[in-house]
């Protein structure tokens, strides 16, 4: 009898604390459900993206140079330009524009555009809106008093950006410009180096990317644009009239800006 009574007891309070554990872990849950934010997975349709190339049957390119440190090879390189009667881009920063403000004129005064870099170059991803506009704005107003041109480029320091940059710039009325092909002239070993990495992998509406005061830029310039107009007959445009204006959308996966029919 008392085993009878005792087992009893026993299977009801098995019973009661299952009872409670079931309630608890459901309510525990539901916490968690809660507190735990919903993650949409992003498709890369979603993302937005900066041009990085121009989808052109015409045969030509743009080449651009970024100047955020020091300016002593920029006359050469100017000189070589006007060798072959081409205008190409300038990226320059606020800080480089007030350490050399006669030589974004001389680019400007010599058929160049010189659009914007940046005010300090930081990483923009690691800005809110209202810095990137600052970044932006200071520099859009420097340029202006000093070339009395609006510009409307803008290429994002190390490349970095995010969807917040990239609508913001948009807000702006910037396009926002990356590049297709990297010469990697600021750590180049040599002219030849940088030769054959652009020579081998340009194509029509390509976007090339170099420094203006890269130890080697110049002279592989020079043969750059001699093989690539002399001798493969291509055309070296400003970026800004590479890139179509309007009627547009750019491609999220590889940034190649494409002409809506």
């Amino acid at each position: 009898m008392f085993f009878s009574v005792n087992f009893k007891r026993k299977a009801s309070l098995l019973l009661l604390i299952g009872f409670f554990v079931v309630i608890g872990t459901f309510g525990y849950l539901s916490i968690i459900e809660e507190k735990t934010p919903t993650v949409i997975p992003i498709t890369a349709d979603e993302r937005k993206v900066p041009i990085y190339s121009v989808d052109t049957e015409e045969k030509k390119i743009s080449i651009s140079f970024d100047a955020a440190w020091g300016a002593e090879r920029t006359p050469d390189i100017l000189d070589i330009l006007d060798k072959y009667d081409i205008k190409t881009t300038f990226f320059v920063t606020g800080f480089w524009l007030e350490n050399y403000p006669d030589v974004a004129e001389e680019i400007s005064e010599r058929g160049h555009e010189v659009e914007n870099h940046s005010l300090t170059h930081p990483h923009m991803t690691n800005l809110d809106e209202q810095q990137i506009r600052e970044e932006v704005e200071r520099v859009h107003h420097q340029l202006y008093d000093i070339t009395g041109e609006e510009p409307i480029l803008f290429r994002p320091p190390f490349g970095d950006y995010d969807d917040l940059l990239v609508e913001t710039l948009e807000d702006m009325d910037y396009y926002p410009i990356q590049w297709s092909i990297d010469s990697l002239d600021w750590q180049a070993p040599d002219a030849n180096y940088i030769e054959s990495i652009v020579l081998d992998e340009v194509e029509p509406g390509e976007i090339v990317l170099f420094h203006n005061n890269g130890t080697y830029t110049p002279e592989a310039v020079d043969n750059i644009l001699k093989e690539l107009i002399k001798e493969q007959g291509y055309e070296v445009v400003p970026i800004s009239e590479l890139i179509y204006k309007d009627n547009y959308y750019v491609e999220p996966t590889n940034g190649l800006q494409v002409p809506e029919n």
